[in-house]
């Protein structure tokens, strides 16, 4: 369908509900009608806060990675994170779009803006920025008060970690996104402000770097004490090495990692996706980072 097409169809199915305006994170006013929504989801985190929020009844259509919760597996596909498919989503009608630029691209955007869309847009910058997500989020879809609650349960589960780390020497971390080719999270991540919730230091320190490609050269050089690898759906990219595979760290047992067996497969989804389970991403990289801090005593 060529863009006059759908842009006719959108002008055709919009509706005449007065609409609110709400700030988003790239500083643009959105106009959001009263509820109930027809939402479109384009990122996974988005798509769980939606749901945490107590509106998942509103969502009519996400992207392929969109699998949490269960909920969110039957409503209808709209292509994948990168290359959404536009005329799909048109033909969902919705009053709203919901897209993170952490995961979505800047051209998705702009076509849908071109579309005359309402496009609801977040930038999750670390631990903060996360929380200010849902906060915003909260707001245009009349959630506050589950948003209050998501951000009071985070806050508090994050200062349990912190309490446990706290006192501990922080080791040098890599924490791989991707293991083959190896792409690690760095300091303009917000991956790298929970490594350090979690009392770890992070090996990559290159203050620009967001997901930086690394040779084994490179990686020996930073001597990291853990790596932890994100363990994809099916476990792609990370199993060998999550599983510490002789033949792919045979050559490398200088690294201090390899030698205590600090080589860790994480589940990704809770770690990579800048939503509500942010706070059990942080507990599960703490206990990989600082094992020692959990372990449960038991009473004589």
């Amino acid at each position: 369908m060529r863009w006059g097409a759908l842009l006719c169809t959108v002008l055709l199915a919009a509706g005449t509900a007065a609409a609110a305006a709400f700030p988003d994170m790239l500083g643009r006013s959105v106009p959001v009608p009263d509820g109930p929504l027809r939402l479109v989801s384009l990122a996974p985190s988005l798509t769980e806060t939606a749901f945490a929020l107590g509106r998942g009844d509103w969502v009519v259509g996400v992207s392929e990675a969109c699998d949490y919760p269960a909920a969110a597996r039957t409503r209808p596909k709209v292509g994948s994170i990168a290359t959404p498919n536009l005329e799909r989503i048109v033909q969902l009608q919705p009053d709203l779009v919901l897209t993170s630029a952490e995961a979505n691209t800047r051209e998705t955007l702009s076509q849908l803006e071109r579309l005359r869309l309402p496009v609801f847009a977040v930038k999750p910058e670390g631990l903060e920025g996360i929380l200010a997500s849902i906060r915003l989020l909260g707001a245009a879809l009349r959630a506050e008060t589950g948003a209050s609650s998501a951000i009071r349960d985070i806050r508090e589960r994050v200062a349990g970690v912190r309490g446990k780390v706290a006192d501990r020497i922080r080791p040098r971390v890599l924490y791989l996104i991707w293991a083959d080719p190896p792409i690690a999270a760095g300091p303009a991540t917000f991956i790298h402000d929970l490594l350090e919730l979690a009392g770890g230091l992070n090996v990559v320190q290159e203050r620009t770097a967001r997901y930086l490609p690394l040779g084994w050269e490179e990686i020996v050089a930073r001597r990291p004490e853990a790596i932890l690898v994100a363990a994809h759906q099916g476990g792609e990219g990370s199993a060998a090495l999550a599983q510490g595979n002789r033949a792919v760290w045979s050559g490398w047992q200088s690294l201090p990692a390899v030698k205590t067996g600090r080589v860790v497969s994480l589940p990704g989804d809770t770690i990579l996706r800048p939503g509500p389970r942010v706070a059990e991403g942080v507990e599960r990289l703490a206990r990989a980072i600082h094992p020692e801090a959990f372990v449960t005593r038991e009473t004589p």
